[in-house]
């Protein structure tokens, strides 16, 4: 990257990092059991919600409680199960005119991230009838508090119950883009690990990969917090420990619970400080060819920190100590490749693969100036890279 565009990266960024203490922020109010949602709605005055979700979670009967719940209470409701990965701008479209014509009033996401991204990317369209998603990409675009959103995350990885982001893909040119705002961070999420009991254990080991990756990036950025950093630290800890015993026992509830804990934890650290260049590539691989944003996430990580280098030697240091993955007196090096290794060595047990045979090499020109677009100058990476430097990344995770 040349000197001009680094320089006005790291004063986009440091401008940025000042900002944040001012941002309104906020948590999601935090609840245990989706029974307590139709109690929540009464004392909300909501007597119509739309329940978002996608036809694997309604096949697997999931939604079920929920819904009884709801009728017994006599709250109405539609489902709309129609989300697809990755979902699209004609998707949320289509949740859009279901919402509307049924009077609507909250919105529940129930599922995983993409179930989250077109519930929230539905309820910025709401509160913007005129305003197309393309024109919504990027920070600060949507302006209007959404309806009520409840979040209810059936895996423990996206972490999207607490992000401001919607990750969107365009239905015409399958570019995949991002809309950051404040009014899309859901006012309640759900923490039940009932509801993840019977995720099958391909999809655990790449949500979890997913979740470490938030906490990773979000701890070697430069935009941290004593709040973020305590947070990405502790979700790290929480998914090497909790991770290998889940793949073990997927009935393991209390390790579910804590891989829940570990993805809300590491969401509240990335939505304030932000992600970096794995995340950038791996929207490009799933805006292009569909890539599950998890296992993109679990395959890129650690080829990114490995390029990264001795820039992220001391923060990562502190994050191995901290899981018991290094010891104190070891040296900076050491920790970080002991760090860099036990995710190669998790993915390795976990079936993830190495690279992808898929990827195109007349592609990667593209996915890297998207990748580039994404990422520069809003990540606060550790190590800036423009679209040509991105490029030998797509060349080291390609078969």
């Amino acid at each position: 990257m040349n000197f001009f565009k680094k320089m006005y990266c790291r004063m986009f960024q440091g401008v940025m990092k000042i900002a944040l203490p001012m941002m309104p922020y906020r948590e999601p109010k935090p609840l245990e059991s989706v029974l307590e949602i139709s109690g929540l709605l009464k004392e909300l005055n909501i007597d119509n919600v739309i329940i978002i979700t996608d036809k694997g979670i309604r096949d697997l009967k999931l939604t079920k409680s929920l819904e009884k719940d709801l009728k017994d209470n006599r709250i109405k409701f539609v489902v709309f199960d129609e989300v697809v990965p990755n979902p699209t701008s004609a998707n949320v479209e289509n949740a859009v005119t279901v919402y509307n014509e049924n009077g609507c009033k909250a919105i529940i996401a129930f599922g995983g991230g993409s179930v989250m991204d077109c519930a929230k990317a539905m309820g910025a369209r709401v509160v913007n009838p005129k305003k197309p998603l393309s024109k919504m990409k990027g920070l600060l675009k949507v302006k209007y508090p959404l309806p009520t959103l409840i979040a209810i995350p059936t895996t423990a990885g996206t972490g999207s119950e607490t992000t401001v982001s919607a990750v969107i893909t365009d239905s015409v040119t399958h570019h995949k883009y991002v809309i950051n705002d404040f009014d899309l961070i859901p006012h309640y999420a759900v923490l039940d690990a009932t509801l993840t009991l019977g995720l099958p254990m391909g999809l655990t080991a790449t949500t979890g990969m997913d979740a470490l990756t938030h906490a990773i990036e979000a701890f070697i950025g430069k935009a941290t917090t004593d709040a973020t950093r305590k947070n990405a630290l502790e979700a790290a800890r929480l998914i090497f420990e909790n991770l290998p015993r889940v793949m073990e026992d997927g009935k393991n509830e209390r390790a579910r619970g804590q891989m829940l804990r570990a993805s809300y934890l590491a969401g509240l650290a990335f939505t304030r400080s932000y992600v970096g260049y794995v995340h950038a590539i791996a929207h490009s691989l799933g805006g292009k060819y569909g890539t599950a944003h998890g296992l993109a996430n679990a395959v890129i990580l650690p080829y990114v920190l490995s390029e990264y280098g001795n820039t992220i030697y001391d923060k990562l240091k502190v994050m191995a100590v901290y899981c018991n993955i290094a010891r104190p007196y070891e040296s900076e090096e050491l920790a970080t490749n002991k760090l860099i290794n036990r995710i190669i060595e998790m993915n390795e047990i976990y079936g993830i693969p190495k690279t992808f045979d898929f990827i195109k090499e007349e592609d990667i020109p593209q996915m890297a100036k998207n990748a580039d677009k994404e990422a520069n100058p809003l990540y606060p990476v550790p190590k800036l890279m423009n679209a040509k430097e991105l490029e030998k990344m797509y060349y080291r995770i390609k078969q």
